[in-house]
């Protein structure tokens, strides 16, 4: 029996829990309540604190986020499993508190505009809809990579952890580019 086959009742239970429902459920309340933002004007209310810092903080955490995706992806290729584990809690854990800040952003502010223009603006917007847009692919893709992981699949969360980890890198990453080109018009 190598290290990555299930051992013992526990493994047994988890190769047979289905977490298709769960990720569906997931998906759907994150995507959808980003979307709902999307379209919700901004809360017009007294908050009580400088909201422009969520922003600051959204970049902060998806900066986490990319730092323990590359530790994760550095110790999975060293084959040293548990700590690969650590860093991808850790990113999830980083991921999570991004977007507690984010939808506490997007439900009291309205949209920021975008102030450049000419080719920084075309790139600013290239580089904002790819993001968007592998934003939504990423969340069902990284719940179902980490899923098969706890569940010791080995075989299946190899097979989509090879475009999942790319994929999240490159959402983190762009994160963090959109709020430097964007800071300016808080």
């Amino acid at each position: 029996m190598n290290q990555f086959e299930n051992k013992g009742a526990e493994g047994a239970l988890a190769k047979e829990r289905n977490y298709t429902p769960l990720i569906v459920f997931l998906t759907v309340a994150i995507n959808g309540l980003v979307a709902v933002l999307f379209f919700m004007e901004g809360y017009s209310g007294d908050v009580g604190f400088d909201i422009t810092i969520l922003p600051m903080m959204n970049a902060i955490f998806n900066s986490f986020t990319t730092v323990f995706l590359f530790t994760a992806l550095y110790f999975i290729l060293k084959k040293n499993i548990t700590m690969h584990k650590r860093f991808i809690y850790a990113a999830f854990g980083s991921t999570s508190l991004f977007l507690v800040t984010y939808v506490t952003y997007h439900f009291l502010a309205e949209s920021t505009a975008f102030g450049g223009s000419g080719l920084y603006a075309g790139f600013y917007y290239f580089i904002l809809i790819s993001h968007i847009i592998l934003a939504i692919i990423i969340v069902p893709m990284a719940l179902l990579s980490f899923f098969r992981g706890i569940s010791n699949k080995v075989d299946k969360h190899r097979k989509i952890a090879r475009w999942t980890m790319p994929l999240w890198l490159y959402v983190s990453i762009t994160g963090v580019l959109v709020y430097l080109m964007i800071s300016p018009y808080y």
